[in-house]
């Protein structure tokens, strides 16, 4: 394998099966091998700007059961599975996934890289795990008999939702604060308003407050210091057997305030109802809030939402209600466009018909079944889009497309879009593909992304490795950096490889870029759960030199 030949867009070999077997080689506008470098004047550079350099030697693939760094690099532990996190007794859930890191005076303006908040989402429980610490025989257990065990359910809604939590860096070591005021949960028994269009209409059975969160993947920063936090996977019914369980209360986006604990826990369904990857947040030339999401699923789409209102950089409080109310978008690829999914405008949505009648009727139908929506209007169909990221010098969106199995694309790849005129207000946008899953890149399935300051863009994987399956060649999942500039740009530098069984999750650079946020989900035996032979997820900071 050779990760320092990389593929050109269009090229032969994993580019070209994936375009065709996607679908896009008919309308994907056409690149040189000047791919996915900063822009000048909306255009790219052809490679030639400033050289982004590597601040470590590289390692290499491996199948250790260890979370495994280059030579200088060491981590430690902040918080694991079952943790008590405050006088409360609660504890940090499981499937640890994004992590957003918030400067303790952060909303002062300040970048304090050795102490803050964080908030971490908690993706999912883990029966089978729960039902060995319980000594329930999974033999005889039925999922549909579950609200007979009180206590196996309350231990799932538990290790759901999100975590906040107080970290400080001392004696050069991350350590969580046992701290009252921050240290809190939101998990699957927390009250939760729902805002603007479809709160308390038909199409979320009259609800105005919902129980709970679940499936919480990734999510953002907003620009006024809290965090997002997206679900994703959110059929808990079905999935898992939880009684009294309304599907269309979940797959929203949820906003959470770190600093507030009285502050409500709201889910915006202006921003719509569909597999929630992350949120990427920028801004219009205008002022207003734009919202990028990936729907992670296979054959689904790409969004965006912007804001009815301005930002206010002036007054904290004045934005909390901006991802109230604005236009939800989906991408059309074949035109690069956007499309606007309002029921008011669009006659596609007044007209589109299931099983004989009208299906949408308000725009909270809209919404909450955006999935119908977007086919309704003809949104591009995509190989599993997940994270979104805004690139912070130039502007472009990255999106990975983790991948399709479906169809054969089995390793994924990065769009870059480009906003006509620079501007993520409008509807209109060019794109490529910047890394193509494969032997030739040397990285697969990617799955989260993280820009540092100099535009680097951190990747980690999604896949499950076996010795005798079609990712055995890449063992465990990895974290790479990604120059989007200068002679390296579009080579992969794996920088990490996690414990066997894990995917290495949600990286979150402090703002002095020293220290490495990471989770590590559901990893096989590594970091044992007290008492037992499986794995714990867990938060890990990792230090040691620079990360840019």
């Amino acid at each position: 394998m050779d990760r320092r030949s990389f593929l050109t867009y269009m090229g032969t070999g994993t580019a070209a099966i994936v375009a065709a077997t996607s679908g896009l080689e008919a309308f994907v506008p056409k690149a040189s091998a000047a791919t996915a470098n900063h822009l000048m004047d909306g255009q790219p550079k052809g490679g030639k700007g400033k050289p982004l350099t590597v601040p470590f030697k590289e390692i290499n693939r491996s199948w250790e059961n260890d979370l495994l760094l280059p030579k200088g690099y060491s981590y430690n532990i902040v918080a694991s599975y079952g943790d008590v996190i405050n006088s409360k007794g609660e504890k940090f859930g499981d499937a640890a996934d994004l992590t957003v890191y918030f400067p303790i005076d952060s909303l002062e303006g300040g970048t304090n890289s050795e102490e803050g908040l964080i908030w971490v989402n908690h993706e999912f429980p883990e029966p089978d795990n729960y039902m060995q610490i319980l000594g329930i025989n999974p033999d005889t257990y039925n999922k549909k008999d579950l609200a007979k065990y009180p206590e196996f359910l309350k231990m799932q809604k538990e290790a759901v939702g999100g975590s906040v939590i107080h970290v400080k860096k001392e004696k050069g070591k991350w350590t969580l604060v046992q701290d009252d005021k921050y240290n809190r949960r939101v998990d699957g028994t927390t009250p939760i308003q729902l805002t603007g269009p479809a709160a308390g209409s038909s199409a979320v059975k009259g609800a105005k407050t919902v129980e709970g969160s679940l499936g919480n993947c990734s999510g953002g920063l907003t620009l006024w210091n809290t965090a997002l936090s997206c679900e994703e996977n959110t059929e808990y019914g079905d999935d898992y057997g939880w009684p009294n369980f309304t599907d269309e209360h979940y797959g929203w986006v949820m906003e959470v305030d770190p600093f507030d604990a009285k502050a409500p826990v709201r889910k915006h369904t202006a921003l719509g109802r569909f597999a929630h990857e992350n949120a990427a947040m920028g801004q219009t030339k205008d002022g207003r809030v734009v919202v990028y999401m990936g729907d992670d699923s296979r054959g689904e789409c790409f969004y965006k939402f912007v804001s009815k209102k301005k930002y206010n950089p002036n007054n904290r409080k004045a934005n909390f209600d901006l991802l109230e109310e604005g236009t939800l978008y989906v991408a059309d690829l074949s035109a690069q466009k956007w499309i606007a999914l309002d029921y008011e405008t669009n006659e596609d949505l007044q007209n589109y018909e299931k099983d004989g009648k009208k299906f949408f009727t308000s725009q909270a139908d809209v919404l909450t079944y955006a999935r119908e929506a977007a086919a309704a209007v003809g949104g591009t169909k995509l190989d599993r889009p997940e994270d979104v990221e805004i690139h912070p010098i130039d502007g472009s969106v990255f999106l990975s497309l983790t991948n399709n199995s479906k169809h054969g694309n089995f390793h994924g790849q990065i769009y870059r879009f480009v906003p006509a005129n620079s501007d993520h207000g409008s509807d209109k946008f060019t794109f490529e593909v910047f890394i193509a899953g494969g032997q030739q890149s040397g990285i697969t399935c990617p799955d989260n992304l993280h820009f540092d300051s100099k535009g680097n863009l951190w990747v980690v994987e999604d896949y499950s490795a076996t010795e005798d399956n079609q990712y055995a060649q890449y063992k465990n999942c990895g974290v790479f950096m990604v120059p989007t500039d200068g002679k390296n740009y579009g080579k992969p530098f794996q920088f990490a490889s996690g414990p066997q069984g894990c995917e290495v999750t949600g990286p979150w650079l402090t703002p002095d870029e020293r220290t490495l946020f990471v989770d590590v989900q559901h990893p096989s035996t590594w970091n044992q759960h007290p008492g037992q032979k499986f794995g714990r997820s867990c938060l890990v900071a990792i230090q040691g030199g620079n990360f840019r």
